[in-house]
This record gives C-alpha cells, structure tokens and sequence, in this order.
C-alpha cells in the first residue's frame, strides 16, 4: 500500500510517496495550475505512479494542503455574502478595533469589508453576557432580513449574534428560517465556527468563513472527483492550520481552519524531522515560489496563536504561528520612483513565472539571479524535466536592473539575493529575537524549492550556527503530511475568578467539549484507544487585557493550586514577571481533539561511498563581492557519503531543490538523509 502527501504552491504542486511494504520515500514535482489547483494534482498523481509503475488502487492515505481558502480571500473573489446579527451591530464588521498597525504610512489602506453594508441586516433579539435571554427572537423581523439578502442575491450567509458563544439557540433558529427562504446558501452560524467572546473578531472570522465557503466547496468537489479519476479509492483529507488533518465534509463546513494549510504541513514534518535528527530547537524556513515561510519550533513544540490576519482580515481559530513575507523565488525584482533596488512582495508565481522559465514572464525575479550568479543549473532543475532559457535570464536583469543602475551584471544579480536575504531575515528576527528567543540556541531547517539556495547566507546574518536540510526539501511540506494527525479545536469561553467552583465548572466545559470531540473522532473513523484530547486554559490577571495559555492536562477537581502555579509559570515565560498576590481570572477553555493515524516512519539512508563518486561537475559560482566567482564543485545529494564532513564552496544537486553552502562552511549528510551544515566553523 502507498501513502501520499501533496502540497499545493503558488508556483509548483509537491507530491511525496510512501511505499509501505518496502520503505522508500519518492518524490514529485509539477508546475502549479492557478486556475483550478486541483488539475495540477490530478497531473501530478498520473505523473508520479506512472513514472513509479504503481496501482492507482493500491494508495491507501492521501493528505493535502491548499491555499485556497486564503486565495481567495488575498484576489476578493469569494461568494456574494450577507450577515444577519443583532439590531444596532451591523457595522461592527466595518468598525473593526480602531487600530493602526502603520500609523506613519499615509499609503497603508484598510482592506475593503467583505460583506458591505446593504448585505448586512439586522434582527430583533438580544442574548446578554452571562447566556441570560433579554429579548427572544423576532422571528417576523428574521424573516424580512433575509426576505431582503434573496433579493440582493446573495449565495452565503454568515449569521452572528451578540454573546452566541454564550447561548446559541438564537442562531440556530435564524439557520432554521434561512435554510427555508434560502434553500441554496451557504450558512455559517458564529457559535459553530468561533463560540469565543470579542465580538469583531468572531464576526470577521465568520465573514470570512462564508466568503470563501462555496468557492471552496466547488474546489473540494473537484479535487475529490478528480482523485477518483485517477483511481484512488481512499478518501482525502486536507491539513488545517493547527497541523493536524480533517475530512472533506469538515473542511466544507470550517475552510477558514485551512488558511495556512500547507506551510502547517512543512512546520509539523520539520519538528519530526529534527527530533529525530537531534536539532528539536528550530527555525523553520520554507521559502516557496511566491512567499517565504518562517515559524519557531522550541524543543521539539512548534508555537501556536490564536490569531492572525489574512490579507488583512482578522480571523480568530487556532493556528501554527508561522510568519509569511512576499520573498519567494518567483518575486520580482524592480527599481522604485526613487531609483533603489526593491525585491517582492510582487511575485510572477507560476503563470507567468520566471523569465528563465520561458512562460511569458517579463520581470526579473529572484530565481532568475541565482540562475545567473550560477547557483542554480539550468539543465537540472526538476531533475532536468524543466527547460531554462538562461540567456534570457541574464537579458532581462541586464536591462531593468544592471544598465539603469549602471553596475554588472553579477553585481545586479548579487543585489537582488541580498535585498531578499535581509528580508527573510527580518521575518526570521520577527519570530525569534523580538519574542525573547536566542537565535544562538537555534538551527535554520531550510525547505521549499528556493529555502536551501538561500539558508547558507541567511544563517550567518541572523547567527544561527547550523542549518538542516531534509532529503528532498522542496516537497517537504507534501511530506509533513504524511507525519501528522487528524484534529479538531474547541473553545467555551467563561469569565470568572480562579476559584475551586469556578475551575470546577472549567472541567465540566472540558468534558462536554470531549464529547464533542469524540462524536467528531467517531465520523472520521478513529477508534477510541487512538484519541487523544490536549486541554489548555486562557486565563490572565484581573484587569489584564489578553491571555496566556496555561496546559491544564493532569490537573482535576481540586487542583486549583496546580492550576495557579502553571499560570504564573506560563505568565513568567511569556512576559519575563509573575504577580503571585495579584486574582487571576479565567477566560476561554480549549480543547483539541486528537485522533492519532499511522505515519510514514522516517528511515536510514545509506548514503554513497565517497565525495568524489557524489561529483558530477563543477562550474563557476559567483559567492559575493570578496569571493567573486569560484570554481565550485557540483555534488548529486543522493550519492554522497554519510557522517563525514565536507568544506564548502559547494552546490548539491536534487530532483526539488539546490543547496548552496559558502566557502568555509562545513557540511554533513547524516544517517537519515539530512544535510546539517555549520555555518561559521
């Protein structure tokens, strides 16, 4: 049997397979079809099991991430929505939270409101703060509400009323009257997608939740059919932004789960990954076609949050924490009003790409410097299967960059890699220094197709001293999903002091949410002895105004005095004091249902028989102004020779991506098929 994993880029679609009965590990790589992300995937399966000589029939699992959801939202180009919430807050939608993020940048402009205001209707009903019901539901003014979205239109519906978290009847009898006078929508009710107090934040969350449902439930229906096609009987699944994997039904009903879908997938194989090559403390680097990915795992653990924007929408689910610039290969460089170089976040993704990719593309991107710096091979990228037009590459950095600018053409080229260094770098500073982390402490795992032709460099910058390089990073994130397990979040909010009755009530909420958790567990085909469920508590001082999470499993009627000492401990690790006279108060229960599945295991590689039997070449590589070009020997990754060093300049050759290392630098393939590389011997 045979499990596979797929990731959809914005520039390539990664396939990773499993073969169980004898353990080999193969990988796959096709151009991305922005159109329709499915076709790609139907493409890449035919191209992979053919090429393998493997039976459709015979793919037992198949994972996969998407970034959908998140496209959709990024080209506005979701479903026609209307909202129906409580008389008087129509508009909170549009108010937001009144903050500036860029309060200096005259040009920053608020993202346009999803749901405008003719589209947005009121109801006459009121549920207060405690679930106590100040004024039933008018079901006469329901029904004129959405009377007046049929006329507008409208093909999704997000329904949120004030303090539903609290008491949801209100909202499931308004999905009741849609579902009549609407039969065809979309609905999403607020106490299903987000039950959490901050009124803005469920309400944009739901906003966006409807926006993308149908579009993305018109995807899922293709991306299923077309697995069948191939003739794949396993049911799919899709990673969502926790990391863990839902059905189909489930990810039709919460697509907003999946809005970092597949960079999850690359954070939750890179923990794997450097468990069990020694390094759990990471920095994941995952630099795409279209964007660079960085999150931070601490001893083997990768950070979550709660929340984030997308494209400038607050949406409020759990979520890996992972931090996303417009820096990929397929970014494109340009010369600004003010005659100084800027790389990205314009992208030519995958249509047209590259100029060197021979598709249309006009503008240098970062993939064409490195084509011209020589680091990476025009005649073996996807293992020679993609033709490069290298002159072209050099021609048009020549004359959008190097000629207006009046410097070489390596000297150009060289600039846009540094530009783009110093902003990856940034990002990676964003997710470690400036949360207290050091860096020193760390090492950069390098993934996607570009991450292992920039690492070398960005390491030294940010003083990280090692980087780890996977087998096959370029489809790394296809292969986190074949490390990972279904799960499912849940939250109650309850405002109240840490009191015995209190944290007594807390762990009756935990155990109606395990419910919930089990009846989810149950349709997706878990049996009970492989469930798990992982309890956390947002609590924070009294008169604080966010949280800290605060891991409640073991503790039990009774234990408030754990629960008081792991909060001080969470508080101290996250803002460096604890206040030990002062009343903590508890906020949100969360609880994430886990149902554990069977893992590709990752197996030893024998590696070659020496460094010269790896070489297949060499060829001048231009390293920086004090090197300049360099002869610089080329090694095929698969041939070279385990637990023994090899001292840079050198470039390493595979099927998904290239990996630089700098002179000097000293690099070592382990047992596992990895590539841990010091950075300043």
């Amino acid at each position: 049997m045979y499990r596979i994993g797929v990731d959809v880029g914005g520039t390539f679609t990664d396939f990773t397979l499993h073969n169980d009965a004898s353990g080999e590990v193969h990988f796959y790589k096709t151009p991305s079809t922005p159109h329709d992300p499915s076709e790609a995937i139907e493409q890449g399966l035919r191209g992979m099991l053919s090429l393998l000589g493997y039976d459709a029939a015979e793919v037992s699992y198949l994972g996969h991430g998407t970034t959908v959801a998140t496209n959709i939202v990024i080209e506005r180009r979701g479903a026609l929505t209307g909202l129906v919430t409580t008389k008087g807050f129509r508009d909170v939608l549009e108010l937001g939270r009144q903050a500036r993020p860029s309060i200096y940048d005259y040009r920053v402009e608020k993202p346009p409101v999803l749901i405008t205001r003719d589209r947005r209707v009121e109801v006459e009903e009121r549920i207060g703060p405690a679930g106590e019901v100040l004024q039933e539901l008018d079901e006469a003014s329901l029904e004129a509400a959405v009377a007046r979205l049929a006329e507008l239109g409208v093909e999704s519906v997000a329904v949120c009323f004030l303090h539903s978290y609290r008491r949801p009847e209100h909202e499931e009898k308004a999905k009741a009257v849609i579902e009549r006078l609407l039969p065809d929508a979309y609905i999403t009710l607020s106490s299903e997608i987000l039950p959490e107090f901050r009124e803005f934040e469920r309400m944009s969350t739901t906003a966006v939740n409807a926006f993308v449902g149908p579009k993305m439930g018109n995807y899922l229906k293709r991306f299923r059919d077309r697995v069948k096609d191939v003739g794949i009987g396993a049911e799919p699944y899709t990673i969502h932004s926790n990391g863990g994997l839902m059905s189909i039904d489930t990810v039709y009903a919460n697509p907003v789960r999946t809005c970092v879908s597949g960079p999850a997938a690359g954070v939750v194989g890179a923990a794997e990954i450097g468990r069990v090559a020694g390094l759990p403390n990471l920095i994941t680097f995952d630099v795409g076609g279209t964007s660079t990915d960085v999150s931070l795992i601490d001893n083997g653990t990768p950070l979550f949050t709660n929340s984030r924007l997308v494209a400038g929408y607050p949406v409020k689910t759990p979520m890996l924490d992972i931090h996303v610039i417009g820096a990929g290969g397929g970014s494109i460089a340009a010369i600004d009003d003010a005659g100084s170089l800027k790389v990205g976040p314009r992208s030519a993704g995958a249509a047209p790409g590259p100029v060197a990719y021979g598709r249309g593309g006009t503008e240098p991107t970062i993939t064409d410097a490195n084509l011209c710096l020589g680091r990476l091979d025009a005649k073996t990228l996807l293992g020679g299967r993609m033709e490069i037009d290298l002159e072209a590459a050099r021609t048009v950095i020549r004359e959008k960059i190097a000629g207006p600018l009046g410097i070489s053409l390596e000297e150009a080229a060289h600039g846009i890699i540094q530009i783009a260094n110093a902003n990856m770098s940034r990002a990676i500073r964003s997710v470690s220094v400036e949360k207290g982390y050091d860096m020193s402490d760390f090492a950069l795992c390098a993934f996607g197709g570009a991450g292992p032709l920039h690492a070398a460099e960005v390491a030294v910058e940010c003083g990280l001293p090692h980087v780890l390089l996977p087998r096959e990073p370029g489809t790394l994130c296809a292969r986190g999903m074949l490390l990972t397990n279904l799960s499912s979040d849940y939250v109650r909010s309850y405002f109240a002091d840490a009191t015995e009755e209190n944290w007594a009530h807390v762990l009756t909420l935990f155990s109606a949410m395990e419910a919930e958790g089990d009846a989810w567990l149950d349709k997706e085909g878990v049996p009970p002895s492989q469930r798990r469920f992982k309890r956390i508590l947002d609590a924070r001082y009294r008169g604080q105004n966010f949280e800290v999470k605060v891991d409640c499993d073991g503790l039990a009627e009774g234990d408030l005095a754990g629960l008081v000492e792991r909060f001080h401990a969470a508080h101290t690790k996250e803002y460096g004091y604890a206040i030990e006279h002062r009343s903590i108060q508890l906020v949100s229960a969360r609880l994430q249902a886990i149902g554990d599945v069977e893992k590709a295991p990752q197996s030893e590689v024998a590696g070659g028989t020496s460094f010269e039997a790896a070489k297949v070449g060499s060829r001048n590589v231009y390293f920086d102004a004090r090197h300049g070009w360099l002869d610089t020997p080329i090694y095929n990754r698969g041939d070279l020779p385990s637990e023994q060093d090899l001292v840079g300049p050198a470039i390493i050759n595979e099927m998904s991506a290239t990996s630089l290392i700098l002179p000097g630098q000293i690099v070592r393939a382990d047992i596992w098929g990895n590539l841990v590389v010091r950075t300043n011997p």
